[in-house]
């Protein structure tokens, strides 16, 4: 088991990171993870490998903070 195994998958309105690009967890459908760029907008893309995404902030973090 790798240390990801143990951590929790996103949830909506997470920002995550997959591999380069900074994202926006947008709906977990059937198991699918999907995505959306951070910046809005855009188009949807479902998470190649919903547990290697690092979780950046989550939306509590977020709205705690001021930025939604």
């Amino acid at each position: 088991m790798t240390e990801n195994e143990t951590e929790p998958l996103p949830s909506v309105g997470d920002e995550v990171v997959e591999g380069q690009a900074r994202a926006v967890v947008t709906d977990v459908r059937g198991g699918v993870v999907w995505l959306r760029p951070r910046t809005g907008g855009g188009t949807e893309w479902p998470a190649e490998n919903p547990r290697r995404l690092k979780i950046r902030r989550t939306r509590a973090e977020m709205i705690a903070a001021g930025d939604l």
